[in-house]
């Protein structure tokens, strides 16, 4: 599938669940890896970016079984992991690799390459490398970029100052500091999304957080994890935009996690003024979650900007799309972050959106972007990054006439029913 037609649609309406939630599925396959026992991993993401997770803990010794959308994780222990064969492919999942350099640099014995596909290899990597150094690890990349060597080293806690506000450079920290003699403080600027630190509390790791502080002490065995992954606020959020701007729809989304670190996109649409109600359910003490009921509305310009930026990065094309069709100007400011996404998000959705009649100003950490506008379709890319194929499908639905996506296969990446889940509701494509 390489191409797909998208059709004007009104009249949205149902009730859907989204696949389980990406971050989390990542963290808990490598934590399940470093617990004293098996741990049970309901409606786990079977994308390809976290089948690249599980493929590497398997090569480094980890039994993995697959049962319909269950994971049964067979842990080895915080220090059993197994010196792979080969190299380990990380395909095209940054997370993977991110995650995996503060993983594996305090607790190998012999030299571990991390490798990937051309897209991956085109992404930096020293944001990570740079304050695992301080603990003492031997990392080293390509000119800043995979692959990568992780060569054996003994850690040593400090306190770091993470300036920039990344949840996979935080989490690296965290890993390693689990593998560091003596206490690894991590300062942040501002707050990322927390599963990492939730998961390693309910599995009895010594970790304590406070505004602005985490502080990790190494040498607890973890505790397995019995767990279903609430679905994904950020797979949630195409729908959820598509109900808001396709008229005449009313769609609700249950069983849909609530961890306020990543809920900014909500945020983002009741500055919007859009029609979101949020019901949070008792459940998981790991993660909240709930329901969202969505009504298409009118919505007026807001700017987006700050803390929100880094609750919400991955749903900026997102709101691009939904600035199309606000009243008035929408500024989207201090994403720089999305320059470096599976590619410059910035540059990619202002070009798209542009083919489709929206006018959209990229600058250097953001966008200017004027609504209302209405949007005809015509033939659009995906450029290989799952969200903006995702965003270009909603913006087909609003959009006259046909909108032609190329590239739409790299869905899979983080959203494998998306097109399911879609037809569901009542998309039209073909």
């Amino acid at each position: 599938m390489s191409e797909i037609i998208v059709y004007p649609t009104t009249n949205l309406s149902g009730e859907i669940r989204v696949d389980g939630d990406k971050s989390i599925t990542h963290r808990s396959i490598l934590h399940a890896g470093l617990a004293e026992g098996d741990s049970i991993i309901q409606h786990y993401l079977s994308g390809n970016d976290c089948q690249a997770t599980i493929d590497c803990m398997s090569a480094m010794g980890i039994r993995i079984e697959k049962s319909q959308d269950t994971l049964k994780i067979h842990g080895e222990g915080i220090r059993g992991l197994k010196t792979p064969q080969n190299d380990l492919n990380c395909v095209r999942s940054g997370t993977t690799m991110r995650l995996l350099m503060g993983l594996l640099c305090g607790q190998m014995k012999e030299t571990i390459i991390l490798d990937g596909d051309t897209q991956l290899k085109n992404r930096p990597m020293e944001r990570v490398a740079i304050p695992l150094r301080l603990l003492g690890a031997n990392i080293s990349t390509t000119e800043g970029k995979p692959p990568i060597k992780i060569e054996p080293a003994a850690l040593v806690g400090t306190a770091m100052n993470v300036g920039l506000p990344s949840a996979q450079v935080k989490s690296a920290i965290i890993y390693a500091g689990l593998y560091a003699d003596g206490e690894t403080i991590i300062q942040q600027s501002a707050p990322t999304r927390d599963h990492t630190e939730r998961m390693l509390l309910a599995q009895g790791a010594n970790i304590k957080t406070s505004v602005g502080e985490i502080r990790i002490m190494g040498g607890n065995p973890l505790l397995p994890i019995h767990m279903t992954i609430p679905g994904d606020i950020s797979s949630a959020a195409f729908p959820i935009v598509a109900g808001i701007l396709c008229s005449g729809s009313k769609i609700s989304i249950a069983d849909v996690g609530l961890n306020d670190s990543r809920t900014g996109i909500l945020d983002i649409l009741a500055a919007m003024s859009a029609k979101v109600q949020i019901q949070e359910q008792p459940g998981d003490p790991v993660e909240p979650y709930g329901k969202l009921f969505i009504e298409s509305s009118l919505l007026e310009s807001t700017v987006l900007e700050g803390d929100l930026i880094v609750r919400a990065i991955d749903e900026m094309p997102l709101a691009a799309l939904l600035a199309t069709q606000a009243n008035g100007q929408t500024i989207i400011r201090n994403a720089e972050e999305l320059r470096v996404k599976e590619t410059d998000r910035i540059a990619s959705i202002s070009t798209e959106l542009n083919k489709l009649g929206a006018r959209i100003t990229p600058t250097p950490d953001g966008m200017i972007i004027e609504g209302t506008t209405p949007l005809t379709g015509t033939q659009v890319h995906g450029h290989g990054d799952h969200r903006i194929a995702m965003t270009l499908f909603i913006a087909g639905l609003i959009a006259s006439g046909e909108t032609r996506i190329e590239g739409f296969e790299c869905v899979t990446d983080s959203f494998p029913g998306f097109l399911s889940v879609m037809k569901s509701i009542g998309a039209n494509y073909a």
